[in-house]
Order: structure tokens, then C-alpha cells, then sequence
């Protein structure tokens, strides 16, 4: 409730899915509230300011989040580019080392000299070969680690039907894409008992695995919000992501070091927002979670 001087402004948010159980309760309690509003005046802005600073400074942090995400894919590309190179030099290597073969036998008054050099190139040879046999048995291990880590989040979670969630491995991440009807009532960021039910079974398993990164999306469709808490669909989508974190790291354990919320908002549907079906789709929140990258980046540096 916000009371200010010439202008009055009331927000009274009631719980759809309680008032539907308790009508007569719940219009009681709507009488009490306009009584009280009717004998108040002096509520200050203090708190809606608080609430105001609270938005803008998740709005912030959704933005240095995005910056981060976009550097990580940066990163990756870059570690991509860079076994390729490698894989490239080798060949010219090879090609250069037949070459100086090729010239010892056409000319034995170099042998010594191109000896010489030859040596020199098999000992840069061999160091970046044990470079790639590195990269490629890392990759490997963390391959064999997010298969691991699916299965494990999917016997975690198999008690939950596919309208609620769905587990999916893409581009060594593995993600987690609950649905609005698990986690929340319509336009709120309350997460439902159901809904903390599976939370819990996810923490489970990232309590288990410690050199993880998780990151925590929120999704909305396309349909217009406006309310009190929620100016629009970035406000909700980031709100019920900081929610999320919230129970898996007060309540369940999960390290907030690992964990980072983020709202993305209308703008990255899976489905056609011009249906129904579509439109539930596209409400969800993601947990993605993906090894870390730091021992590649050493052998890389």
C-alpha cells in the first residue's frame, strides 16, 4: 500500500488461486483493507523507492549478466578457433618437415644444417601434439562429466511429467526448462510448493558438483504486464530468476558463488507466441548448468 499527498494510489494484490479456496475470506479481507486505507494517510514513499532501487539495480545486473554470458560464448569461440589453428600449424608442420626431408636428399652438403633444423621442428612438433592430445582428452573428460550430470538431473527429476519440465543436453550445457504451471501462480514470482519440490531434486544434484556454472533465465510470451511490482515482462522474467536462486541457495544450499540470475524477457521464445500452447512454451525459467572452462584456458595460455 502507497499513499501519497494529492494522489492516491492503492495496490492490493491477491493470490488468484487462494481466493478462488477462500472467497468469503478473502472478500473479508478486502473490506478490512479499504477500511484501513480509509483511516490512513500517512504511509511514506520510503518504501516504494526501496522497491523502485530494488528493479533498477536488478535491471543493472541483468545487463553485466548478459555482458558476462556474451564474453563466456566469446571464450569459447576463441577456444574453438584456437585447437583449429593448432590442428592447421601441425599440418603445415608436417608438410615442412617432408619438405626439409626432401631437400637433405638433394643436397648433402646441407645435411648437417638441415639436421639441424629438422630436430628443431619434430621437438615444436611433439610439444604441440601433447598440446592437442591435452585439449582433446580435457574436451573429452567434460563431455563424459555433462553426460554424467544429464543423467544424474534427469533420475533427479524423473517424478515430474513433461508439461512441468523437460531435460535436454545442447552444445556441452545441459538444460532445465520448467515450466510457469510447476514454479509460479499466473504474473507472480512466488514459487509454488510443487514447484520447490523439483528445486529441491535439482539441488540435489549441483550440491554434487562443485565445478559447475549455473546460470538461472527467466521467460515470458509475449503478453503485456503491467502491475505494481512488475512494470513489464523484463521485470517479471528477472524477479522470478532471482526467486529461483533465492530458494536454491538459502534453502537448499546450492553455492551462490556457481549461480547467477537473468531475465531474458519476451525476446528468446521456443515456440509461437500466437498460440496457446505456444504462449505456455515460451513461460519458463531455464537452469542451465555447464563445466567450467578454467583448465582449457590454462593449457590454451
Amino acid at each position: 500500500m502507497f499513499i501519497s499527498t494529492g494522489k492516491l494510489e492503492i495496490i492490493i494484490i491477491f493470490a488468484s488461486v487462494e481466493f478462488n479456496i477462500y472467497p468469503m475470506k478473502k472478500y473479508g479481507c478486502f473490506v478490512a483493507v479499504l477500511l484501513l486505507l480509509g483511516s490512513t494517510s500517512c504511509v511514506t514513499k520510503k518504501k516504494y523507492l526501496l522497491a523502485e532501487n530494488g528493479r533498477l539495480e536488478a535491471l543493472l545486473r541483468e545487463e553485466t549478466l548478459k555482458k558476462q554470458l556474451v564474453d563466456c560464448r566469446d571464450e569459447n569461440d576463441q577456444l574453438s578457433a584456437r585447437l583449429t589453428q593448432l590442428m592447421r600449424d601441425t599440418a603445415d608442420m608436417r608438410r615442412n618437415i617432408r619438405s626439409y626431408r626432401e631437400m637433405l636428399n638433394t643436397n648433402l652438403g646441407e645435411q648437417d644444417k638441415l639436421n639441424e633444423l629438422l630436430t628443431k621442428k619434430m621437438q615444436e612438433l611433439d610439444e604441440r601434439e601433447r598440446t592437442i592430445n591435452q585439449l582433446q582428452d580435457l574436451i573429452n573428460a567434460q563431455n563424459e562429466k555433462v553426460q554424467n550430470i544429464l543423467k544424474s538431473v534427469k533420475d533427479a527429476l524423473m517424478g515430474f511429467s513433461s508439461d512441468e519440465l523437460s531435460v535436454r543436453e545442447e552444445n556441452g550445457k545441459i538444460y532445465v526448462a520448467m515450466s510457469d504451471k510447476l514454479l509460479f501462480q499466473s504474473g507472480s514470482a512466488t514459487v509454488d510448493k510443487r514447484g520447490k519440490e523439483a528445486l529441491a531434486k535439482l539441488a540435489e544434484v549441483l550440491n554434487k558438483q562443485k565445478d559447475v556454472d549455473v546460470n538461472i533465465e527467466g521467460h515470458t510470451d509475449t503478453k503485456p504486464i503491467h502491475t505494481a511490482r512488475f512494470a513489464d515482462n523484463w521485470d517479471l522474467s528477472v524477479i522470478r530468476a532471482t526467486s529461483v536462486v533465492r530458494i536454491l541457495t538459502k534453502e537448499y544450499g546450492v553455492s551462490p558463488m556457481q549461480i547467477v540470475p537473468s531475465g531474458r524477457g519476451e525476446y528468446l521464445p521456443v515456440a509461437d507466441n500466437e498460440t496457446t500452447e505456444g504462449r505456455s512454451k515460451n513461460r519458463r525459467t531455464e537452469i542451465i548448468i555447464a563445466p567450467k572452462l578454467d583448465e582449457l584456458l590454462k593449457i590454451l595460455n
